[in-house]
């Protein structure tokens, strides 16, 4: 029992299913019985359908248990620590037999989550002993030239997994070729769709790797100064990075004369975002940074030439400098076995919405829309039929069911409509209305322009009020076409890619959906009765038993009727709140 080791998921999703009253419990039976094993702590292992988990090392293999809480642990404690018996009952994965969510890992490829939910995040010795810093050591000792290392990124073919998806290492080079003695690396860590669960959950899980990944990168571009621009609402992300820049700085990673090489300084701070959406563009980044509005310049020239502190600097996402020390490790021509021909190694995303498990997973690019739905997903829940998944965040595009079969690449999700983003995918089913789905992303990108373009910030606004009077039953003819018209000047007249990509929702879900907005507008009815002034609340004659639960819950009184008999709403009164829907035990009420 002396190797057994007991390792508690302590993300932020699974501190907040309760993780942390998990690991008290585990700490304060281990000292009350004296048990002989070691308590560790790690991140996300991305399995976030099922926290809290707690993962079991011992002699005969590793056990990873879900949906843990003080009761059970102390069950698999007696049972599996003390009696040397894993107990199946709360097993959720092991390499040793199959597991309900065996395919979960199975289909996965992990570069970038490589260290997540391996290590302790807080201790930098567990990342160097899974080969951490071993990529920088290697290029400072074998005096690994700039070049060189920007043909390795080069050749591995790594696109920048921000949304923008420009090759990494020809921005590197760019920044690289211009011969400026002030030169700023910065990390954007502040995307704010779905996909920013993956940059908090890897800097929660991994900080480490990102943090060399930057000093490679400013090995590369000849910088001499980084910033990770991280919004203040990741507060456990921030403290971990803190821990993790204070641990490099201590064993000679950060500061002057990186491990014994003279002459090669480099520092990373931490500029905290408000959250800002725009802030993802990484123009409106480096004006926050500089203590300005975030609000995009135009470009050229770019940031490249012309950035933080109007300096030559180099900006990737989290993802983009995570994969880094892996490609320099493992080599160009090994990253770049996985993908696609335009687009290579794999790519992360948080999976949302309608689906059985909903968290964090890495793929090869390449792989189907239908895989990750199905074989990582697990499908849709209650038995409901697919319908779409919106990829790319809140001004990515919806594509349909029936295109399931596209590649998750660039070039692919593009032909679509859609954007791949940084890594959001919601999934929709037959119970989602595709013209709400349009006007809640808009909203959303409506309030998170900056203002600065007449296009974008009257525009959406317009798109949005119609969107709002379709779902309202007010919707006229020739909305349609205004709203096609509205969102390709969005499109064109917009300065940055919020702007540009702002529309997307609605363009898409018009191509694909085209029939549930007319149904809104012509027969004002909502197909997928979300829609709640087009929704109409009935009783079934047949199944109703006059139990007067409905009338009882009803709040305007709407709902008449004598015990034991089929009661009636008066649709003049009703206020379509679906309270008598969600209390009728019999099926009694109707929607249509």
């Amino acid at each position: 029992m002396g190797t057994t080791k007991v390792i508690v998921g302590l993300g932020s999703c699974g501190i907040a299913a309760g993780a942390g009253k998990v690991y008290e419990k585990i700490r304060a039976v281990k000292e009350a019985e004296n048990l002989d094993f070691k308590l560790s702590k790690t991140s996300c292992v991305g399995m976030c359908y099922r926290e809290p988990l707690v993962e079991i090392i011992d002699d005969s293999g590793q056990y990873l248990y879900g949906e843990i809480n003080e009761e059970k642990i102390v069950d698999i404690m007696n049972t599996h620590i003390v009696n040397n018996n894993p107990l199946k009952e709360y097993l959720v994965y092991t390499d040793l037999y199959d597991t309900p969510d065996k395919k979960f890992f199975e289909s996965q490829v992990k570069i970038a989550l490589r260290n997540c939910g391996m290590i302790d995040p807080e201790n930098i010795k567990e990342y160097e002993s899974r080969g951490g810093y071993s990529a920088l050591k290697n290029i400072v000792s074998e005096d690994i030239s700039s070049q060189e290392i920007i043909r390795e990124v080069l050749n591995s073919g790594l696109r920048g997994r921000g949304g923008g998806g420009f090759l990494t290492g020809m921005k590197w080079k760019f920044t690289s070729n211009n011969q400026s003695s002030e030169k700023y690396v910065v990390c954007n860590a502040d995307e704010g769709d779905p996909g920013a669960f993956m940059d908090r959950s890897l800097l929660e899980g991994d900080p480490h790797s990102v943090l060399e990944g930057m000093i490679i990168a400013a090995i590369a571009v000849g910088a001499s100064e980084g910033v990770i621009y991280c919004r203040a609402e990741y507060p456990l992300a921030l403290k971990r990075l803190d821990i993790a820049i204070r641990d490099a700085r201590e064993n000679g990673y950060l500061g002057t004369d990186i491990l014994g090489k003279q002459g090669f300084n480099f520092d990373i701070n931490i500029k905290e975002g408000a959250g800002a959406f725009v802030c993802g563009e990484e123009t409106a980044l480096i004006a926050s940074v500089e203590g300005e509005r975030g609000m995009p310049r135009r470009r050229p020239p770019f940031p490249a030439q012309s950035g933080l502190w109007k300096k030559p600097t180099n900006i990737n996402n989290v993802e983009t400098y995570a994969n880094i020390p892996w490609i320099m490790q493992n080599g160009a021509d090994e990253y770049s076995k996985h993908g696609t021909e335009k687009s290579k190694g794999t790519k992360v995303f948080a999976l949302a919405g309608k689906i059985r498990h909903g968290g964090l997973v890495e793929v090869p690019m390449g792989v189907s829309i239908k895989d990750i739905v199905y074989k990582l997903g697990g499908g849709i829940p209650h038995d409901r039929s697919f319908k779409a998944v919106q990829l790319g965040g809140p001004s990515g595009g919806c594509i349909p069911a029936y295109l399931s079969d596209t590649l998750v690449d660039y070039e692919s999700v593009n032909a679509t409509g859609a954007i791949m983003g940084s890594g959001g995918l919601v999934v929709m089913d037959e119970s989602t209305c595709m013209v709400d789905i349009a006007r809640f992303f808009l909203d959303f990108t409506r309030k998170e322009s900056c203002g600065k373009c007449t296009f974008c910030r009257i525009g959406t606004k317009r798109m949005l009020e119609i969107l709002v009077r379709i779902t309202e039953g007010e919707g006229e003819d020739g909305d349609i076409g205004k709203l096609e018209e509205l969102a390709y000047q969005i499109k064109d007249s917009s300065l940055c890619g919020l702007g540009q990509t702002a529309p997307n929702p609605v363009l898409t879900t018009i191509k694909y959906f085209r029939a549930e907005y007319e149904a809104h507008i012509e027969q004002k009815k909502c197909p997928s009765k979300v829609c709640k002034k087009l929704i109409t609340y009935e009783v079934n004659d047949h199944t109703c038993t006059g139990c007067t639960v409905c009338a009882r819950n009803c709040p305007v009184n709407a709902i008449s009727g004598e015990r034991k008999k089929v009661h009636f709403i008066d649709q003049d009164i009703c206020i379509r709140c679906g309270i008598c829907y969600n209390k009728c035990k019999f099926d009694a009420i109707m929607l249509s």
